[in-house]
Parts: C-alpha cells; structure tokens; sequence
C-alpha cells in the first residue's frame, strides 16, 4: 500500500465534506415513503408508555410473570371482572391462535376478515368456511350460524372493510348461537357510531365467548405486542392449555400498565383518529369517490378500477397502502396517518385517479 499524501488526505476529506452538505438536500428532494398499510398509529405509544418501556430494561433479567400479574389485575379493575377472566398473549394474533387449537373442527369467518385465524386453523388440518359479508358490509351472522362450527370468528368493527356488525344483531347471534365465538375488538376504542357496541359485558353471562383486545392500535404498541382475551374462567383455563409459557415480555407489560393508567392518550388519539377520518372522508368525497362508513383507524375506498396496479402505482410515488383483498378487487385500504401523511397520499391517490 502506498503511503498517504496530504494533497490525497485534502481530497478524500474535501469529498466527504462536500458529501454531507447534499446529504440534506437529497433528503429533501426524495421525501421518506408514507406507511399507511398495517393500520399502525402513528402517534405511537404515551409518553409513560415509553418512559415504562425504558424503566423495564433493568428489569430484563427476570422472568415476566410478576409484571403479567399486575397487569391482568389492572385489566381487571378496568372491566370490573375476576383477575382469572383474562389471558395475556403477545398480541392478540396469539389468542386467536390459541382459539384455533382449543376449538379444533370447522371454523367459520367472514370474507373479507381478517385472515390470520384462518391460517392457524389450516396448520391445524380444520376445515375453514367462509361467508360473504352482507350489502352493508356487515357480518351475515344468520348465515354463520348455520354452518355448525366448533369456532366462529367475528372481527367488530371489521379488518379489513372498517365496518361494523349492529349490535342488535351480535346480542341476538350470541343468544342463539351453540358454538363458541371469538369476537376480535382490535378497534373497539375507534368505534363511536350508534350501531355499534362491545360485547364484552356479555362474557358474564354468554359461556363459549370470547373477547380479544389489542395494545395495537389505539395504544400504539403494534411493534411491542401485546394483547388479551376476556372469557369465563373455564374458557380461559382451556385456551392457556395451549399457551406457551411467558409469552409476553416485561417490556410489553409494563408499556401495557402504563397504556391502561393513561386513558387520555388512548382519547387524544381517538379524537385525531376521528378528525383525520373526517377529512379525509370530505376530500375523497368531494372528489368523487366513495367509502364505507369506517368505524376504525382506515378507510375503505371504492376506486371503481382494479386496485392492484393502483397499489403499485402508489408505491412507486413513496406511498404504502393496504394490500389487494381478492374479495373485493376495486376497494382500497388505506390506514389514517398524521394529516400531513393523508395530505401526501390524497396528493398521489388524485395524480393517479384523475
């Protein structure tokens, strides 16, 4: 190797200097992509969530089920149920899995839901039936009920069409319906429509249900996982059988503790949720499009075109939206970002439709 000269010396770190000052502006010319595809939050956690988050570091050495208890007896006290109503996951795609191994035979869901259910019960060699959503995009819960499942899966509001199924009609299903059923509240705190309804109180007196929540969406903890399902004690006992051990992490629980402690977080975000969704519901209907009536953190979109190429198109401007749901080839899903995130995908979506 020859030895370095300064005239080389100037030149390598004339380079380098120069480098830094363009990094800036191609950082300028070349805006980030928009990630509007997972129905993410994009506030993220609370701030005690996050500090909670730092604080559990020192705690990594021990094992989680002192800090799980705590939070099943937070969650307790927040739904006025016995701490032995509650099993933790890490998130609540974990229950649905355990739900799939403790109701082995038929599984009958929506199409379009969300799909992962369907996926673990599939791994397990049960037959999955699938029933079309009605006109209002609501579930077609007569239909369900006939088809003598061991497990029903109704995901309220719906993943991924932002709908909900009344709650005239989920008091009345539950009623009637023999086989157990799991109801995915993913989005609940998003809901404030008068037809819809948790039905979570009825876990007292209902024997079979089951009902998830997740730290996901209003909290913010998608990336941390954390979630948890409400049944009588018994139901719970069988779905545990399944669980793997310390499943969920000190870091998750104490960002759950935190979350559930700071109820004006989860309300702030609802309220920007609900403001973002209205403005963009009013743009895209100034514009000629329409939507289904969104109970959630994304919006529906009919684009009366094949969506595929459109998703493509959106990607390659730097805007990651909902995949294609074969079910419904022409709607688009697009999850509620900042408002500056919406001002960007309602740019690139008329560039694209006009």
């Amino acid at each position: 190797m020859h030895a370095l000269t300064r005239r080389d010396l100037g030149r390598w770190l004339g380079a380098g200097v120069a480098a830094a000052a363009v990094r800036p502006l191609l950082a300028e010319a070349v805006p980030a992509a928009v990630r509007l595809s997972a129905n993410e939050n994009p506030y993220g956690p609370s701030p005690a969530a996050l500090d909670a988050m730092r604080a559990a570091c020192a705690r990594a050495w021990r094992y989680p089920d002192e800090a799980a208890g705590q939070l099943i007896d937070d969650l307790s006290r927040l739904h006025g149920l016995p701490r032995e109503w509650f099993l933790l996951g890490d998130g609540s795609s974990e229950i649905l899995k355990l739900a799939a191994s403790a109701y082995p035979g038929k599984l009958v869901m929506a199409e379009p839901t969300f799909e992962a259910i369907a996926a673990y019960a599939k791994a397990r060699g049960s037959p999955v039936v699938t029933v079309p959503l009605d006109s209002a995009f609501a579930h077609d819960l007569v239909r369900m009920q006939g088809e003598g499942a061991a497990l029903v899966y109704v995901c309220n509001p719906n993943n991924p069409t932002a709908s909900v199924t009344p709650k005239a009609r989920m008091g009345a299903f539950l009623q009637a319906s023999s086989s157990a059923v799991l109801v995915d509240e993913a989005y609940h705190h998003y809901a404030d429509g008068p037809d819809y309804e948790s039905v979570l109180p009825l876990v007292k007196t209902r024997p079979g249900l089951i009902v998830t929540r997740t730290f996901s969406k209003i909290y913010g903890m998608a990336g941390v996982r954390l979630g948890y399902a409400v049944a009588q004690p018994a139901v719970i006992a069988k779905l545990a059988a399944q669980a793997a051990w310390d499943s969920v992490n000190v870091i998750a629980l104490a960002a759950g503790r935190a979350s559930v402690a700071d109820a004006a977080w989860a309300e702030q975000g609802r309220r920007r949720n609900a403001a973002t969704r209205a403005q963009v519901v009013a743009e895209l209907g100034r514009r000629g499009f329409t939507m289904i009536p969104s109970q959630a953190n994304f919006v529906m979109i009919d684009t009366r075109r094949e969506v595929k190429p459109l998703i493509a198109a959106l990607r390659q401007r730097g805007v990651e939206v909902g995949r294609l749901f074969p079910a419904m080839p022409k709607h688009l899903r697009v999850t509620l970002g900042r408002p500056e995130e919406m001002d960007r995908f309602l740019r690139e979506f008329a560039a694209l439709t006009a």
